[in-house]
């Protein structure tokens, strides 16, 4: 059952905010690949110390990336798990977060949470009981291999979606130029 009134309106800008999100990764992507290309005139990585600026721009954007375009799928299907990002915190595990978040050392943020509570990551970060241990990257990592097949194929719609693009814009330049030279 769909969401009414004023959670629908939510819905929509979670959908549009996380859209603007996965511009922005895709973005950084791009931005990443061209620093490769403009510095080291090569798309390839050879050096790794080299190319740690394009390194992290990409990084960064394929995190960004997935992570909103997630945020769009759970939004548009109204998706409590793909809403929530799959219960997990931190890259690696909840002690990313160690003396960067909240007061002391052993907090993190209350969406690490097993029960999402105001306060409830205060000093609990080593907690199995109150805070998810698992790192995001490794429970986007599972569901990526769970699901590999829907990525591919969604991989060749977006392909096949862009090539008939090119198609048309090809047909109306020629269609453009013709009608001119009728004329």
């Amino acid at each position: 059952m769909g969401v009414e009134g004023g959670m629908k309106c939510v819905k929509y800008l979670l959908f549009f905010f996380n859209f603007i999100f996965w511009l922005c990764g895709l973005t950084l992507i791009v931005l990443g690949v061209l620093v490769q290309v403009a510095v080291h005139n090569t798309v390839v990585i050879n050096n790794v110390s080299a190319s740690s600026a394009p390194i992290v721009l990409i990084v960064v954007g394929v995190v960004v990336f997935f992570i909103a375009f997630f945020g769009c799928c759970g939004a548009w299907k109204e998706s409590y798990c793909m809403v929530t990002m799959l219960k997990c915190c931190g890259v690696i595990n909840a002690t990313d977060w160690r003396g960067n978040f909240g007061p002391g050392t052993n907090s993190v943020p209350d969406s690490c949470c097993v029960n999402d509570t105001a306060g409830c990551g205060q000093g609990a970060m080593e907690d199995s009981r109150k805070v998810h241990q698992m790192g995001c990257q490794t429970v986007v990592e599972e569901l990526l291999k769970k699901n590999i097949m829907w990525v591919i194929v969604a991989a060749l719609v977006i392909a096949f979606l862009q090539i008939m693009g090119i198609i048309f814009a090809c047909m109306l330049m020629r269609g453009i130029r013709s009608g001119y030279e009728v004329m």
